[in-house]
């Protein structure tokens, strides 16, 4: 039974000869710090979209300590376009708390790295085996994808008793001396060979031990709940001019976009949703005036919601800005000084 074979050998010997070529697996020694930021950014996120985002983010902090230094706004502007932002929220905050608390170093003690924001058990894992060589499993989709083929779990791969099983059973596998590659070389057959849908068995060096593939099941494999309706809004967004400037307002420090910029809006449709625009404009002690002919529309998914947004323009007729804290001018040819709130950053293409 596939329980009982020791076949880690196998996939590191085919890791050997086919390992991706990824810009944060380029030092040696592993640094932590880069182990680190690009398993978060790996997060619900393709490698081939982090490559350039990751480089990027190495040439502004190549250090936890210039990180640490940086304001949350200077983070979340280096880190837009890849969304999901509470991940650079929390990965500047835990930072600092590597700095304050542990000199700089990233902790080697699974307790400890479990105490820091946006660690869970995964990165614990991939950061403590990768860079410190430690023998801990990195249970990721990949993981669990390969494991339930392997050894045919029929149940929810989402479910905690599910993750349980696969993560017992990367443990009775993985080898103390190649930890790191051991929890790599899964990632990459399960991204390169054992993939969703369609596996490559022919290319598979574990076909043999398969217990799928031996059933005629790879492609039923896993098996997944079936995802829950993702509701809609519709957002009325209004673009206030003012000569070269914008009114751009700042979302609050918790929740969707956090402490990000965007245009004034509301969710409403049509004139209601626009006089409802108005009435928040009008607040912040302006009166403005706005075209009702559409500019453009987006549509903005996220995990959790989608947003339809209808874009229109408006301009100040009276009044000055009373609230200079949350709203603001901006002037237009600076737009990139800010970090958007993902959808709104794509509102400037639309004008």
């Amino acid at each position: 039974m596939t329980q009982n074979i020791q076949w880690a050998p196998i996939l590191l010997h085919w890791f050997a000869a086919h390992r991706r070529d990824l810009p944060w697996r380029s030092d040696a020694p592993r640094d932590p710090y880069k182990v680190w930021v690009s398993e978060i950014m790996l997060q619900q996120t393709k490698v081939e979209a982090v490559r350039p985002y990751y480089d990027s983010w190495m040439e502004r902090f190549p250090t936890m300590a210039a990180l640490a230094a940086a304001s949350q706004d200077e983070v979340l502007r280096q880190w837009q376009g890849l969304g999901y932002y509470s991940r650079a929220r929390n990965l500047h905050d835990a930072v600092c708390e590597v700095q304050s608390t542990y000199g700089g170093h990233v902790p080697e003690q699974k307790k400890d790295i479990l105490k820091l924001k946006g660690i869970g058990e995964y990165t614990a894992g991939a950061i403590l085996s990768i860079a410190y060589g430690r023998p801990v499993v990195a249970v990721d989709g990949n993981v669990l994808r390969v494991f339930s083929r392997l050894y045919t779990i029929e149940g929810n791969v989402l479910s905690t008793t599910v993750k349980k099983e696969i993560t017992a059973l990367a443990e009775a596998q993985i080898p103390a001396e190649q930890a790191g590659a051991f929890n790599e070389a899964l990632m990459d057959f399960g991204a390169m060979v054992c993939i969703p849908k369609s596996p490559k068995c022919g290319d598979c060096p574990l076909a043999h031990i398969c217990q799928a593939r031996a059933a005629g099941r790879e492609q039923e494999l896993p098996l997944r709940l079936t995802k829950k309706h993702v509701p809609a809004e519709d957002i009325v967004v209004v673009v206030v001019s003012k000569g070269p400037y914008w009114l751009v307002h700042r979302r609050p420090s918790k929740g969707l976009l956090a402490s990000m910029w965007e245009f004034p809006n509301a969710i409403g449709t049509g004139e209601a949703g626009l006089a409802t625009v108005q009435d928040l404009v009008q607040q912040q002690g302006l009166t403005i005036t706005v075209d009702t002919s559409l500019k453009g529309t987006l549509k903005h998914v996220f995990s959790h919601k989608i947003w339809h947004m209808a874009v229109y323009e408006g301009t100040v007729t009276a009044g000055t800005l009373t609230t200079k804290e949350e709203w603001q001018w901006l002037r237009r040819d600076e737009y990139t000084t800010v970090p958007w709130a993902g959808p709104h950053g794509k509102i400037t293409a639309l004008l």
